[in-house]
C-alpha cells in the first residue's frame, strides 16, 4: 500500500498552523503535536538561511523517536491581499523504497563465510572490513568495529601491544608478518591458540594502503603439541634413578603445574617392601604417600603427609581407578568428588582453604606388567578447564611410564636386596678366634646401579694353629654374581680343608671356574670370571705363604710402623687357565699388620692405581685403639666417595706360638724310639699343667710315629703344640697319606688311625714341601 504525501501548513513567522496525517506518518508527530510549534522544532539541522523561502529542497527532519533523516521539501506561497507572501505550503514525497543491494560476489561470500577469522585495518590500525568469524571471536557485529582504533577493541594489554606493533610494522615496511600467539578474545572465554598471518594492501602505484590480517584458532593443535611436549619431556625427565621414592617424585614434577595444580602419588604398601604383590582388598584400601607437590609452596592442600598410610573408600575416585585400571574423572558437584572434597578437608583442616577453588580432579591408576602399583591424583584449583577426555588420555600414558620405572625401580631394590642377603649369608659372620692373628673385617656393598658385586673374604682355621686368609672378587654384579661367589667361597673352604699350599688351591680353583663357565655341551655361556688371594699363615714359624689369581697384592705394616705392598708376581684371573700360580713366603714379626683387600678399595674411573695404593700404605700407618677402628679409618682415607664396585677389607695382626707352647722332638726310625717319644710327650704335658691329658696323648704318639716309622721315610719328627687345643703332629718324609679302614677280625694291623680318630676331637694329614704330616687335636679343659 502505498503511503499518502504528506503536508503542512506554515504562517510568515514560521509556526505550523496546518499538519496533513501523511505528515504524521512521515515523521511519527500528530497534529495536537505539530501544530503551533515552530518549524525550526522539527529539523535536525537548521536551513542554510532563515528565509522561508529556503525550506524549498532537501531539509533533514527529526523523527518523534530522535531519528533524523533526509526528506526533498517543496515550499509554494500562500499569498495575502497586499500580494505579499502570508505563509506556505509544505508538500513531500514520502521517500522511495531504497533499491536492492547487488548480490554478493564469489570473493565476498569467501571473505565473508571463510572459516578463520579475517579483518582488514587502514594504514592507522582502525578497522574497515571484517568477516563473520571475526565478528564473533569480538564479540559485536561489524558496524560497531568499523572505524575503531584497534588498542580499543580489546582489553588485554600485552597481546594488544603485540598485536598492534605488528600492525604498524607491516603498514609501514609493506612486508608481511606471521607469528603465533596465545591470547584471549572478547567473546572467549577462555585464551586460544592463534595463528596470526598480516600481509599489506597496495594499490596500483605500490602505496600500502591498508593490512589484511587472518587468524586461524590452532588452539587443538596447540594443545596436542604440549601434551606431546610433556610426554617427551616424561620419557626423559621420568626414570633418572632406580628408587621408587625418587621416581614418584620426578612424575609429580611433570605434572605440576602445566598439568595439575596440585598432584600426589600413593602407593601400595607392599611396593615399597621386598614381599610380591598380594590380591586387591575388597573394601577399603590403604596407601601409603610417597610423594606430592603443588603451585603453592609448601603444598598446604595435602591431606596426608609424606611417608604417611591412608585409607581410601571404595567409593573414592582413587580406589575406583585403582580396582577399573582406566582414569576417573571427577567435577564440582558430582556426589564423589563432593565426598572426598570433606573426606580431604575433615582429615586436614588447615588445608581446606587452599581447596576452595577445586574443581576437577582425576585419579589414574600406576600399572605394569599387569601389576597394579599404586594411584596418581591430580587437582586443578587456577587451571580454567576441567579435566577433559584429551586429559584423562595424557594421564594413562604418563602413569603407564612412570608405573615401568617404579616397577624396574622396584624389581631392582628386591633384587639388590636378595643379591645382598645372599651375599651376607655367605660371608662369615662371626669369625672365630685365632692364636695365630686377630682379624678385623668390613664388607660395604656396592651404591652402583649394576647391583651388588661377588666380593667376598674368609678366615679359615688349618691344622697346627695356622690360618688361611682368603679374597676374592668374581666378574660381574647381581644375584649370578652372589651365587657364584658362594660357589667359590665354598670351593675354597673344602680345598682348604684338604690343606693344599697356595699355589696349588689356586690351581684347583681356576679349574673349577672353568667349568662353572662351561654347560653340559661344552659351549660358553656367560662370561665368568674372579680374582683371588689366598694365603696361609703359620704362628710357630712366622711365615706367611701367599698366592694370587689376578688379585692386588696384600699391604704388610711391620711393628716399626714401615708399610709397603708385598712384592709378587700375580697370575691370571680364575677362569682364563692354562697358565701357573706362583706363591710367595715372607717372614713376618710379631704384631705385623697385613691388609687383603678387593680391587673396589682403591680403583675407580678417576684415580689413579699407584696414588689410592700409596694412600692405603699411609692410612695403614694411622695410630688407632684397635684392628677394628683401624678398618674405619682405611676406608675413611681410601676409598672413593661414591664407590662403583663392592669394597672389602680384611685386616690381620700376626700372634706368634713361642717355645712355651712348642715342642718338638726328632725321632729315629726305629720301633724302639717310639717309648721315648711316648715318654718325652708325657713330661712336656707335665711341664704345661696338662696330666689329664697324657693317657690319650700316649696312645695317639704312640700310634702315628708307630705309623710313620712303619710305613714313612726318615726324617721323622714329634711336634706338640698348646693352643686352643692339644695339637700332636707327626712329619716324615714319605708322600704317601693314610687313610681309614675297617680291620678284619684276624687282621694284625689296621686299626691304628681308627683308634686316634675315635679318641681325638679331629685328625687329618697335610702335604709339605718335604712329605707330609700328620696331626691329631685334642680338646682342652675349660678353666
Amino acid at each position: 500500500m502505498e503511503q499518502a504525501s504528506a503536508a503542512a501548513v506554515i504562517n510568515a513567522r514560521g509556526i505550523v498552523t496546518g499538519w496533513s496525517d501523511g505528515a504524521r506518518t512521515l515523521t511519527g508527530y500528530p497534529a495536537e503535536e505539530a501544530v503551533g510549534r515552530s518549524v525550526g522544532a522539527l529539523l535536525a539541522e537548521p536551513p542554510s538561511t532563515t528565509a522561508l523561502a529556503a525550506l524549498t529542497g532537501t531539509l533533514v527532519l527529526r523523527h518523534r523517536d530522535g531519528t533524523p533523516f533526509p526528506l526533498t521539501v517543496r515550499a509554494c506561497p500562500v499569498l495575502g491581499a497586499d500580494g505579499a507572501p502570508d505563509g506556505y505550503v509544505l508538500t513531500a514525497e514520502p521517500p522511495a523504497e531504497p533499491a536492492p543491494a547487488p548480490a554478493p560476489t564469489l570473493a565476498e561470500q569467501a571473505f565473508q563465510q571463510a572459516s578463520m577469522s579475517f579483518s582488514v585495518f587502514d594504514t592507522e590500525q582502525r578497522y574497515l572490513r571484517l568477516n563473520d568469524v571475526a565478528c564473533r571471536v569480538m564479540g559485536v557485529p561489524e558496524d560497531v568495529l568499523i572505524g575503531r582504533f584497534f588498542p580499543e577493541s580489546v582489553e588485554d594489554a600485552e597481546h594488544s601491544h603485540s598485536f598492534l606493533n605488528n600492525l604498524r610494522l607491516v603498514a609501514e615496511t609493506g612486508r608481511a608478518v606471521r607469528y603465533n600467539s596465545w591470547a584471549g578474545a572478547p567473546a572467549l572465554n577462555r585464551e586460544h591458540a592463534w595463528s596470526i598471518e598480516m600481509w599489506p594492501l597496495k594499490d596500483d602505484s605500490g602505496e600500502v594502503t591498508g593490512v589484511a590480517l587472518a587468524a586461524f584458532d590452532s588452539t587443538e593443535q596447540y594443545l596436542a603439541q604440549q601434551r606431546l611436549a610433556l610426554l617427551n619431556e616424561a620419557a626423559a625427565g621420568i626414570g633418572t634413578t632406580l628408587d621408587v621414592v625418587r621416581t614418584a617424585e620426578e612424575l609429580v614434577e611433570i605434572l605440576v603445574p602445566r598439568y595439575a595444580d596440585f598432584a600426589s602419588v600413593d602407593l601400595l604398601p607392599w611396593v615399597l617392601g621386598a614381599d610380591e604383590p598380594p590380591p586387591t582388598p575388597d573394601g577399603e584400601i590403604v596407601l601409603r604417600r610417597v610423594a606430592h607437590g603443588s603451585v603453592a609452596e609448601g603444598t598446604p592442600g595435602a591431606a596426608v603427609r609424606l611417608g604417611q598410610a591412608d585409607v581410601y573408600e571404595p567409593s573414592s575416585p582413587p580406589v575406583r581407578a585403582l580396582r577399573e585400571g582406566r582414569a576417573v574423572r571427577s567435577q564440582a558437584g558430582e556426589p564423589d568428588f563432593v565426598r572426598w572434597v570433606a573426606d580431604r578437608n575433615a582429615r586436614s583442616p588447615e588445608g581446606s582453604s587452599h581447596r576452595k577453588g577445586v574443581h576437577s580432579m582425576i585419579a589414574v591408576p600406576l600399572r605394569a606388567r599387569g601389576t597394579t602399583l599404586g594411584v596418581a591424583v591430580g587437582v586443578r584449583m587456577a587451571h580454567p578447564d576441567d579435566y577433559a577426555a584429551d586429559d584423562a588420555v595424557l594421564a594413562e600414558e604418563l602413569a603407564s611410564r612412570a608405573a615401568v620405572c617404579i616397577d624396574n625401580a622396584r624389581r631392582f631394590a628386591r633384587e639388590r636386596s636378595t643379591a645382598l642377603a645372599l651375599q651376607h649369608s655367605l660371608l662369615p659372620r662371626d669369625l672365630p678366634g685365632q692364636a695365630a692373628v686377630e682379624v678385623a673385617h668390613r664388607y660395604l656393598p656396592s651404591g652402583s646401579l649394576a647391583g651388588i658385586g661377588g666380593d667376598w673374604f674368609d678366615v679359615i682355621p688349618l691344622s697346627g694353629s695356622r690360618v688361611a686368609l682368603v679374597v676374592g672378587d668374581v666378574v660381574g654384579h647381581g644375584i649370578p654374581s652372589s651365587a657364584t661367589m658362594g660357589r667359590l667361597c665354598t670351593a675354597v673352604r673344602t680345598l682348604a680343608d684338604v690343606d693344599l699350599p697356595p699355589d696349588e688351591l689356586l690351581t684347583h680353583l681356576d679349574d673349577l671356574v672353568t667349568h662353572l663357565a662351561t654347560d653340559d655341551t661344552g659351549d660358553e655361556v656367560a662370561e665368568l670370571g674372579a680374582t683371588c688371594l689366598y694365603a696361609v699363615y703359620d704362628p710357630v714359624s712366622r711365615r706367611l705363604t701367599m698366592a694370587a689369581a689376578g688379585h692386588p697384592p696384600p699391604a704388610v705394616v711391620l711393628p716399626d710402623g714401615t708399610a709397603s705392598l708385598v712384592p709378587m708376581t700375580a697370575g691370571p684371573p680364575l677362569g682364563v687357565g692354562g697358565l701357573p700360580f706362583e706363591s710367595v713366603e715372607l717372614e713376618l714379626p710379631e704384631g705385623a699388620v697385613v691388609a687383603l683387600y678387593t680391587d673396589g678399595l682403591i680403583e675407580d674411573r678417576d684415580r689413579d692405581v699407584d696414588h689410592a695404593t700409596a694412600e692405603l700404605c699411609r692410612a695403614l700407618t694411622t695410630s688407632a685403639e684397635s684392628l677394628d677402628a683401624l678398618c674405619d679409618e682405611v676406608l675413611k682415607a681410601v676409598m672413593p666417595e661414591e664407590p662403583s664396585d663392592d669394597v672389602a677389607l680384611l685386616l690381620v695382626r700376626t700372634r706368634a706360638l713361642g717355645a712355651d707352647r712348642v715342642a718338638t722332638w726328632d725321632i729315629e726310625p726305629d720301633p724302639a724310639h717310639v717309648a721315648g717319644a711316648r715318654q718325652a710327650a708325657t713330661e712336656q704335658l707335665t711341664a704345661w699343667g696338662l696330666d689329664e691329658e697324657a693317657f690319650v696323648t700316649e696312645l695317639v704318639v704312640s700310634e702315628l710315629v708307630t705309623n710313620a716309622i712303619r710305613y714313612g721315610e726318615p726324617p721323622i719328627q714329634l711336634r706338640l703344640i698348646r693352643d686352643s687345643a692339644l695339637i700332636c703332629e707327626v712329619s716324615d718324609g714319605s708322600s704317601t697319606s693314610p687313610h681309614l679302614r675297617r680291620a678284619h677280625a684276624y687282621d694284625e694291623g689296621g686299626r691304628g688311625l681308627l683308634l686316634v680318630a675315635q679318641l681325638t676331637q679331629r685328625w687329618g694329614s697335610r702335604q709339605t714341601g718335604s712329605g707330609k704330616t700328620i696331626w691329631a687335636e685334642q680338646p682342652l679343659p675349660t678353666d
